[in-house]
């Protein structure tokens, strides 16, 4: 499909920069089978699900991925930004480095009192960095020196602070990994999982460490020539079964946020019957693609262009989804991490 299909004017104070306060305060717009648009908010959720309906987010965690520190050569030393987007060892990071372009392997590098070397060089400012230590270590030291991994959308108006190291992180996160939150999960307080609970609807999670391959921009003409990067997620066996049984009780699964989504419809046979997982996953999905696991998604408004704009048009159809883009915009709803949710009640 041609890519400008899915583009779209966003004002730019439509991009929030804190979050709702609740978190369950945020609005919601809720997108019926049949097109229809309702207001709402993230605290009216309970009223859309009921009892036997189960709701699957994303447990992972957001590290402070952001390192900023020096590059060393004979020449003298220079400024050197990596963010960490995937662990291929205890000891080594899959990285994107800026300014990229004097990169060379065998470069030293240090982030205060953490130290490196360049392993490899990748494109699109891709690297392959070296820690000296490793581990709960290596865990401990970029604890220390990193830094919350603002998108740049929000990153590039304001610094990351304090509030950003809780207001970041969802109320399911537990396995650290993640370069960036999985943003739905992000309007969740106790009070609401209390409601839902109260509902009669159950909780599962899966764990899908975001990085390159959920927010990298697209910027190819075709989707078809869009490349994926690979990203790692699991689905337990036990929770697998439990959601295979709801289904068949009539229930129906809703995926907090497209990286819960993802992972499911990956985890899906053909007839729609979820199998464990523990493996890397490269799904792209757009419109024609037939949903397998997934009746319902909460998520947030997304870029322009981008893989997950056509994800949730694939979800609901692109100009159901364009003329709710529209409306948000219009209704002066927040887009973005910080910004509002949208309940899409899947296609009639």
């Amino acid at each position: 499909m041609d890519v400008s299909l899915f583009d779209f004017d966003l004002p730019e104070d439509r991009i929030a920069l804190r979050p709702a306060s609740p978190r369950d305060s945020a609005r919601m717009l809720v997108v019926h089978a049949d097109g229809r648009l309702e207001h709402a908010h993230v605290r009216d959720l309970p009223a859309y699900l009921r009892a036997g309906d189960a709701m699957v987010a994303n447990d992972t965690k957001v590290i402070a991925a952001r390192l900023r520190g020096q590059r060393l050569r004979a020449a003298g030393p220079a400024k050197i930004e990596i963010l960490l987007y995937r662990r291929l060892s205890p000891s080594r990071y899959s990285v994107l480095a800026r300014p990229a372009r004097k990169l060379a392997v065998g470069d030293r590098l240090t982030f205060g009192a953490l130290e490196a070397s360049v392993a490899a060089r990748g494109d699109e400012g891709q690297a392959e960095i070296e820690f000296a230590v490793s581990g709960a270590g290596l865990d401990a030291a970029i604890a220390a020196q990193g830094e919350m991994p603002l998108p740049p959308y929000i990153a590039g108006k304001r610094k990351a602070d304090a509030s950003d190291a809780s207001d970041y992180q969802t109320a399911f996160a537990r396995a650290e990994g993640s370069v960036a939150a999985p943003t739905a999960g992000l309007h969740f307080t106790p009070e609401l999982l209390a409601r839902l609970d109260a509902r009669g609807v159950a909780r599962e999670t899966v764990t899908l460490h975001v990085g390159l391959g959920t927010f990298l921009p697209v910027t190819v003409e075709d989707t078809a020539a869009h490349r994926m990067h690979s990203e790692f997620a699991t689905l337990d066996a036990d929770a697998a079964q439990r959601l295979n049984a709801a289904h068949d009780r009539g229930g129906r699964i809703l995926a907090v946020g497209t990286t819960s989504l993802r992972t499911l419809e990956s985890a899906a046979s053909p007839e729609g019957r979820l199998q464990p997982m523990h493996t890397d996953t490269d799904i792209f999905i757009t419109p024609g693609y037939s949903f397998r696991a997934v009746d319902m998604l909460l998520t947030n408004f997304h870029l322009p262009r981008s893989t997950l704009f056509m994800l949730v048009s694939a979800f609901m159809g692109l100009d159901v989804m364009r003329h709710a883009y529209d409306t948000a915009i219009a209704e002066g709803y927040r887009f973005y991490s910080y910004g509002d949710a949208c309940l899409l009640l899947g296609k009639a």
